[in-house]
């Protein structure tokens, strides 16, 4: 199956890639030693970093995410998910080379004539090898432009940089924030929780609905009350009937809730006080 039509980005991105040298990143990784480390390929690496800043997703975070979720981002891994820490330190390892890198490819999507990479504005102008002087980016233009879009990659990997830093206070590291809590990992645990979970919420209904009887049945017994005590003998039979109506729905109510308490394995009044945490007793 085809996840991106032919002319998708990514794959000029891609294509692009495959003519930029990597030396000073594989510099790198030639002074350290790789054991122990699942090494993805500095070329794809590069175009990740690039295609999610350009598209807006500077947080390592949600580039793992988009790595699962998203088939630009599935394309352009080969299918491969790496994690955000791995995405930060790549960033942060190979800073110096990347914002050369990506002006790079970004001059040679504006050459081509793409207008815009994502959120980047490029220059529209296409510059072909046998243009003529007219149409060809001036010398100066060509400067002024790369200063720009160097000036813009700066501005993005700090941008990633702050707010990974920001995501390592908030979540951890390691943690991306939005993790099932354990036992709802496994389906077997998954279930059972949904189960005990549904049974708690229909007790709290049923406990609800009964506090709300028992307090109408209360406002009947005291107008019940206040119509006998007005010696009206028609208006206090049927106050009293109302009454007795209202309180044999309270006392129906409140057996409901003792039922749906006990096959949850709540006592009623735990479930009558309970706030809304949909973790609770799991």
């Amino acid at each position: 199956m085809d996840w991106l039509p032919e002319n998708h980005l990514v794959f000029f991105l891609l294509d692009l890639a495959a003519e930029l040298d990597l030396e000073a990143i594989h510099a790198v990784y030639r002074q350290k030693d790789p054991r122990g480390e699942k090494a993805y390929e500095p070329r794809m690496m590069v175009v990740l970093l690039l295609y999610a800043y350009c598209v807006g997703l500077p947080s390592s975070r949600k580039i793992e995410k988009a790595c699962w979720e998203d088939a630009a981002f599935r394309v352009l891994t080969g299918n491969q998910q790496p994690d955000h820490s791995r995405i930060s330190d790549f960033r942060r390892r190979h800073l110096g080379a990347l914002s050369g890198l990506f002006v790079q490819v970004l001059r040679l999507c504006q050459k081509a004539g793409l207008v815009s990479l994502g959120q980047v504005a490029l220059d529209g102008t296409k510059v072909k090898a046998n243009a003529s002087k007219h149409k060809a980016m001036s010398h100066e233009r060509m400067l002024k432009s790369e200063r720009q879009l160097e000036a813009e990659m700066r501005a993005l990997l700090r941008k990633a940089e702050l707010i990974d830093a920001q995501e390592d206070g908030q979540y951890g590291k390691g943690k991306r924030g939005d993790e099932l809590p354990e036992e709802l990992q496994r389906r077997s645990s998954r279930l059972e929780w949904i189960r005990k979970a549904k049974a708690e919420l229909e007790a709290e209904a049923a406990a609800a609905k009964a506090a709300q009887r028992n307090d109408e049945a209360e406002a009947a017994e005291q107008e019940a009350e206040a119509a006998e005590a007005s010696g009206d003998e028609p208006r206090s039979k049927r106050a009293a009937r109302r009454s007795r109506g209202a309180r044999k729905r309270a006392d129906d109510a409140q057996k409901l809730a003792m039922e749906k308490a006990e096959a949850a394995g709540l006592e009623l009044s735990t479930v009558a006080t309970a706030e809304a945490d949909p973790l609770r007793g799991c």
